[in-house]
């Protein structure tokens, strides 16, 4: 049998059985102690590596999704004849397919041995899919090439949660969450830089206008990434993996068995063949969708932000270029505040105090059309996406009874959460600007309603918890799981 393939079996037999004796040596004390974090570091360095890719795949997930608002600023709008509320039916249309895809893509990926595959194949054809979106001649044609889209990119984002939900303990999760996360915020800010250089050079080259290059530019990028993808975006830790030894193939197990220590085993086998059912069936899971949902709205002015830039009077190329620095700055928070939220054990309160930052800017863009405040209100409200990374990390933290289950409720959260994503572009009609202080109140209103809805799953969260406690007191039992709050 060849070298290669004989590693393989010997992976492979690893799935099925694993050895007693050789796991031992990673859990016990003394020197198989110093072995296991020898071994779990090495682990976690081979996945954040992998995690990095994630990010980059994420980048042009976003920029395929978001370009649109900057080729409004150079002729999309005239070149497609769009009227009335139809860029913004285009922005919608996007979420119908990302909110139909999200929970049915997930209950598959679930069940993939290789969803690395999945994911490659699914990225290479959104891609293709932006690329043709370049070539519309109207509305009818960019509707469907968007909705499309919309249903190759919903595969991505919710099956990233699920994978990194399988190899990542949850004081762990929350930063590597932020890290993926974070693709969004530099999409953002370099895709306005990359739109800016496009937009500016690329126009009437081989006869085509500059926004149609934006999207055959970043497309074909997306296509070229995908391939690379098929090798680097990691399976289940139940799947052989070539870049894993045996020792941290037998630990990425391992470690998920601990972090579920002190859940009920029955309630596991019972619930996981069954992810979708017991997901519908609890309402926590119900509960922090809609409140994602509501979010989104708030947050929805991320689809307008070059819109928005451009209130300050400035040529597209300025207006793109003045896009970034907020959202580096927003992005440079999101760390030590995911970070922080992971060691102390807290999701809420490193909610609230993005959602504030966010509705201080809301509130300096609603009072005033000077050039400075309404450039700083910009760096207010990037501030709010921070909360986004947190809260998802919440979601899966709140969901530990099976991995099934799980997979169907990141992508519920998410399915709901793009509901919201379909009515918001609505809220930003071209006829409320140039101050939009009317959609800047609506975001106001929803990112208010949404603390109050996490305030009370907070409060419900405590109260299990104190339960657990009394009930292991009483029958004199270790310690075990407590929900994160």
């Amino acid at each position: 049998m060849p070298q290669s393939a004989a590693g393989y079996q010997r992976l492979a037999d690893t799935e099925t059985r694993l050895d007693v004796e050789y796991t031992s040596t990673l859990v016990d004390a003394g020197p198989g102690l110093d072995r296991r974090k020898e071994v779990e570091r090495q682990l976690l360095r081979k996945l954040d590596l992998r995690v990095a890719f994630l990010v980059l795949v994420y980048i042009m997930n976003y920029m395929d999704r978001n370009n649109l608002a900057a080729a409004r600023l150079k002729g999309l709008e005239q070149d497609l004849r769009l009227t009335g509320q139809e860029f913004n039916t285009l922005i919608s249309v996007l979420y119908v397919g990302y909110a139909l895809m999200q929970v049915p893509s997930n209950i598959y990926l679930n069940k993939l041995r290789r969803p690395s595959l999945y994911i490659s194949c699914c990225v290479f054809l959104w891609g293709m899919i932006s690329i043709s979106t370049g070539a519309a001649q109207n509305f009818r044609a960019a509707l469907v090439s968007r909705f499309i889209l919309g249903f190759s990119e919903a595969v991505y984002y919710p099956g990233v949660l699920l994978m990194l939900s399988r190899w990542y303990k949850r004081n762990e999760f929350g930063l590597r969450v932020a890290y993926f996360t974070c693709g969004s915020s530099l999409a953002n800010a370099f895709g306005s830089l990359i739109a800016s250089g496009i937009l500016a050079t690329m126009d009437g080259k081989l006869g085509y206008e500059a926004w149609r290059w934006l999207f055959f530019c970043e497309g074909g990028l997306t296509c070229v990434i995908a391939a690379a993808a098929l090798y680097i975006v990691p399976d289940f830790p139940t799947t052989p993996a070539f870049w894993l030894t045996s020792e941290e193939q037998i630990l990425a197990q391992k470690r998920m068995e601990e972090d579920l220590s002190g859940i009920d085993h029955d309630t596991i086998s019972d619930v996981e063949g069954s992810g979708l059912t017991e997901a519908l069936a609890d309402w926590k899971v119900w509960w922090l969708a809609i409140t994602l949902a509501i979010l989104n709205i708030a947050l929805s002015f991320a689809f307008f932000f070059p819109t928005l830039a451009a209130t300050m009077g400035y040529s597209p190329t300025i207006t793109l270029l003045l896009c970034a620095p907020p959202w580096i700055v927003g992005l440079l928070t999101s760390f030590p505040v995911m970070g922080h939220s992971d060691r102390t054990g807290d999701r809420f309160w490193h909610i609230v105090c993005p959602v504030s930052m966010g509705i201080v800017g809301f509130a300096i863009a609603t009072m005033s059309m000077n050039t400075l405040a309404r450039y700083l209100s910009l760096f207010f409200m990037t501030q709010a996406t921070v909360l986004y990374v947190v809260l998802l990390a919440w979601v899966s933290n709140s969901i530990p009874e099976s991995s099934s289950k799980r997979a169907v409720s990141i992508a519920f959260a998410n399915t709901l959460a793009g509901l919201g994503n379909i009515g918001a572009p609505y809220a930003w009609p071209a006829a409320w600007g140039p101050s939009y202080a009317k959609s800047f109140l609506i975001c106001i209103l929803t990112a208010s309603v949404s603390v109050y809805m996490l305030w009370v799953y907070r409060l419900h969260l405590i109260n299990l918890n104190k339960k657990a406690e009394l009930k292991e007191r009483a029958l004199d039992i270790p310690t075990g799981f407590r929900y994160v709050t």
